[in-house]
């Protein structure tokens, strides 16, 4: 899968924004905060997943995802919505 196509959907970019600022939510605290379908969350969860930036564990019905530390592309894609933030910040 190619950079933009993982990157370049508006709702991913959000949920990452989010688990950039936490450690671990799940689908329903994801959808709530980007006030979005929980189906259609999990659907742009799941290809974030595959693209190795995120990873989630599972306790019984309830999925917690979290941006996988052992990924060099969720490392990289944390320290750019970082940098960006910090950059609107500086004036």
């Amino acid at each position: 899968m190619e950079i933009e196509d993982v990157l370049g959907n508006r709702l991913r970019l959000k949920i990452l924004k989010i688990l950039s600022h936490v450690r671990e939510l799940n689908v329903s605290e994801i959808a709530r905060k980007l006030d979005a379908n929980h189906k259609t969350v999990k659907h742009h969860l799941k290809v974030l997943e595959e693209a190795g930036i995120l990873q989630h564990k599972r306790f019984g019905r309830i999925h917690l995802y979290r941006l996988n530390e052992a990924s060099e592309k969720a490392r990289t894609v944390k320290m750019l919505i970082e940098s960006w933030e910090t950059s609107k910040n500086v004036k």
